[in-house]
């Protein structure tokens, strides 16, 4: 039996027993009385504030529908708000415009071959094709304007990646916040959604709320009722700071590991879309970010020298061999274990990098670098001595490592580890150097509400899309299967939010 067959052997078998947890019965309670009178009414309701949440809403008052943004924090965009804003277009205008050959279909590729075969070949071919096109749609109707020094990720094959120019999910959060206030569109913070309303009929047909709810504090706020005449749209984002649902799905996460979402990224709408009757799948895949610095709360900022300057422009290193140990532009799964095998042994997963490096990382996150040497989390070394010295290393053992590096680098080839070098990689001159310590932390969950390629949520009993419902974003499973890559996330929130609004917009009016 090949490895991961027996993978997928042992994940059925290990979640029969407690299936019961987050699937319901048959004969579970899914129904919620719909009250004679609502408090509010809207066509769309949409859950959630994040990159998914806010183009659901966008698009769905772009087709004319009355629509309404409730989100649990107090503070609007959930985990996009920490986003590095790196958003994957295959095919891209910009790719176009620099000679850089690409497609939807090479994407798509990587996608299948990253996440195991896991992900639904129609959903991800869905959300690659429709990727360029919602690109330039988030130019011309969000206004988001774009860093378009092209970049990789582990895991691409392509320089397909851009970064928003002020650098982080905030250059899409905040002008799309500004074009719903201005359409009139609200987004009520601290609202939390206690209930979907699927009625006896199978509909949904509203949702009930916590006005001025408090986060921890459970039972705070005032309970109202909102009515979504054509469709609820839940963009609520994973559980990665969940320890106690993540650890019922995967026990190795428990509260050892720290995570890189907010406080609020929690499975109080999973345990509800359960309740309801939704199909919940591949739950227990539970990615981890291989890049973040131990010496950070949450996503911080020296990922991005990891992955950038580390990763692109230099290699990573153990300090107990004093040498590479992984294929840096390996997807997220590769790298994680390769770290905390490191770790686990009593080493330091160091990313490494020159003066060159850091220009680059300049470019592509302008600002950032002086940030991350005052706080410490990245530190500058004279020479290889130096740097050896600090980290109890064979300085001839470092050296030798950047001379193969280079080497390779002159060859473009990599016999150790396979790894492809970025076309504007320079050799690694004689310092100074630069290095951050790794440390992976719980990122993001890609399993999720099943849906239709058009959004619609299907039902755990039918298979059937549940009248009335649609969901977007890391909320969603199937898309990327065992692994995500890197700066999919955004594309598949943009893509999928877009699709929900426009589809929830158009449905059925059931008042």
């Amino acid at each position: 039996m090949t490895q991961i067959a027996r993978r997928r052997l042992l994940q059925g078998a290990a979640l029969i027993p407690a299936a019961g947890a987050f699937v319901p019965a048959a004969q579970a309670a899914c129904v919620n009385p719909i009250p004679a009178k609502f408090d509010e009414t809207y066509d769309v309701v949409v859950i959630g504030s994040g990159f998914a949440g806010l183009t659901a809403a966008l698009a769905a008052h772009e087709a004319g529908a009355k629509t309404a943004v409730f989100e649990k924090m107090a503070f609007i965009g959930g985990n996009s708000s920490l986003s590095g804003g790196m958003l994957a277009v295959p095919g891209s205008s910009v790719q176009k415009a620099q000679g850089i050959k690409d497609s939807p279909e090479a994407l798509e590729a990587d996608m299948e071959r990253i996440g195991l075969g896991l992900g639904d070949p129609a959903h991800i071919r869905f959300v690659c094709e429709k990727a360029s096109e919602t690109f330039e749609w988030t130019k011309k109707a969000i206004g988001v304007e774009w860093n378009e020094n092209l970049t990789g990720k582990g895991g691409h094959s392509a320089s397909r990646c851009m970064i928003t120019k002020q650098g982080t999910g905030q250059g899409i959060i905040v002008p799309a916040v500004a074009k719903l206030k201005a359409a009139g569109v609200p987004i009520r913070t601290g609202c939390f959604m206690e209930a979907v309303l699927r009625d006896a009929d199978g509909r949904v047909k509203g949702v009930r709320i916590r006005e001025g709810y408090v986060f921890g504090k459970p039972g705070s706020g005032k309970a109202k009722t909102v009515c979504a005449r054509r469709a609820v749209i839940l963009a609520c984002g994973g559980f990665g700071a969940d320890v106690r649902y993540r650890k019922a799905l995967d026990p190795k996460l428990g509260e050892a590991f720290l995570t890189t979402n907010q406080p609020g990224a929690t499975a109080d709408a999973w345990r509800e879309a359960s309740r309801i009757g939704a199909r919940i799948i591949q739950a227990d895949w539970i990615q981890c970010l291989p890049s973040c610095s131990p010496l950070e709360q949450g996503m911080g900022i020296a990922t991005h020298f990891a992955s950038i300057s580390g990763s692109l422009f230099g290699f990573w290193l153990s300090t107990l061999s004093s040498s590479r140990f992984v294929n840096e532009f390996g997807d997220r799964k590769l790298c994680t274990d390769a770290i905390l095998t490191v770790i686990n042994k009593g080493g330091e997963a160091l990313a490494f990098s020159d003066d060159d490096g850091v220009k680059h990382l300049e470019t592509l996150r302008p600002g950032l670098f002086a940030k991350m040497l005052a706080a410490g989390t990245v530190e500058k070394f004279a020479d290889a001595d130096a740097l050896a010295k600090a980290y109890r290393m064979d300085p001839a053992k470092l050296r030798a490592a950047i001379a193969e590096y280079n080497d390779n680098l002159a060859k473009k080839s990599d016999p150790k580890f396979g790894r492809r070098f970025d076309k504007a990689a320079k050799p690694i001159g004689s310092g100074p150097y630069y290095v951050s310590r790794m440390s992976p932390k719980v990122h993001h969950c890609m399993g999720g509400v099943a849906t239709a390629v058009n959004t619609s949520v299907l039902d755990v009993m039918t298979d059937e899309p549940i009248p009335g419902l649609f969901a977007a974003g890391e909320f969603v499973g199937g898309i990327h299967g065992a692994v995500r890559i890197g700066a999919c996330a955004v594309m598949d929130c943009l893509v999928n939010g877009r699709e929900a609004g426009m589809e929830a917009a158009k449905s059925t009016a059931w008042i």
